[in-house]
């Protein structure tokens, strides 16, 4: 009994990993290999498109990419973001601040 419920818990606590959104300006050739429809070539293709164009400016930009239609870009759109803001530790300090002065 004990070992089902651990093992739920465990699949509830990584299930946000699963679904988590893919920062095509930063991802590495497995994550974004992780991607549905991407392969190793596509992968490697948007990695080469990022590094002559300076970056991403949006998700709809990957329609510029060799191999990436618009199937395949209406196929990744829920699953990729540019610049994905991720909380510095400052900025988590800072909500907890604001969070303990409401108390």
């Amino acid at each position: 009994m004990m070992k089902t419920l651990m093992g739920y818990l465990m699949y509830f606590l990584l299930l946000p990993a699963a679904y988590a959104v893919v920062d095509i300006n930063t991802a590495s050739q497995v994550e974004l290999e992780s991607l549905n429809g991407i392969g190793p070539a596509k992968a490697q293709a948007i990695i080469e498109y990022r590094k002559k164009s300076g970056g991403f400016k949006s998700v709809e930009e990957l329609d510029q990419v060799p191999g990436i239609g618009q199937a395949t870009l209406a196929n990744l759109k829920k699953d990729v973001s540019v610049g994905a803001k991720k909380a510095t530790a400052a900025e988590a300090n800072k909500t907890e601040k604001v969070a303990e002065k409401k108390k």
